[in-house]
């Protein structure tokens, strides 16, 4: 899931002639390549500035401080995440079962079930305890994927007052399939991955 930046040549300024936008890009990438590499414990200023090739000055200079880099990065990857989930649920077309399973099979294609990605997530997974700014991102994140699960379930007949609960426990479903497809490929497949969720899906409608 993470883009790479072009690396520039050895007497070339690391980001000459880029736009602010494209600069604040790649040291967000850098981060995120950072966090997965070293955790989150190794994820500082100057870290971040030598995967960048860059002063940490300019670091600096985006950002308030690798707190604020961190939280830009967190937003940046489940941007990037609900991206993709949002391609294969408008791809399915407008049956509302056929957007349910993309919306949950998503998960298990390569982009997602990346061992890398895992690794940025276990990186910010491993702040929501200490750092509060990063536990509320969390939380909005989980309840705005939540609620669109529960949006998806409702087209599908799911009852009103069931819509909550069965999201959690699909969420938790296909969560706790994608870790084991991350740290474990070798042990199923992602198309059996699929055909759990699928068989638990069949049970809620």
């Amino acid at each position: 899931m993470k883009a790479h930046s072009p690396h520039s040549g050895p007497h070339q300024p690391a980001f000459r002639r880029q736009e602010p936008d494209a600069r604040r890009l790649a040291l967000i990438e850098a981060c995120a390549r950072v966090l997965a590499r070293l955790g989150a414990a190794g994820a500082s200023v100057r870290a971040i500035a030598v995967e960048a090739g860059v002063s940490p000055g300019l670091v600096s200079h985006y950002f308030s401080g690798i707190e604020a880099l961190v939280a830009a990065t967190y937003a940046h990857v489940e941007d990037k995440v609900n991206e993709a989930i949002d391609e294969a649920v408008n791809a399915a077309g407008q049956n509302p079962r056929a957007r349910l399973d993309a919306f949950v099979m998503a998960s298990f294609a390569p982009a997602i079930a990346d061992p890398q990605l895992l690794a940025t997530w276990i990186a910010f997974w491993s702040l929501v305890t200490a750092r509060p700014a990063i536990a509320a991102q969390h939380d909005e994140q989980y309840s705005g994927s939540r609620a669109r699960l529960e949006a998806l379930l409702g087209d599908c007949g799911v009852p009103a007052e069931r819509q909550r609960r069965d999201a959690i426990a699909v969420s938790a479903l296909v969560d706790g399939l994608w870790l084991e497809l991350c740290l474990s490929p070798g042990c199923f497949s992602a198309e059996e991955a699929g055909a759990i969720a699928r068989r638990f899906l069949d049970t809620l409608i």
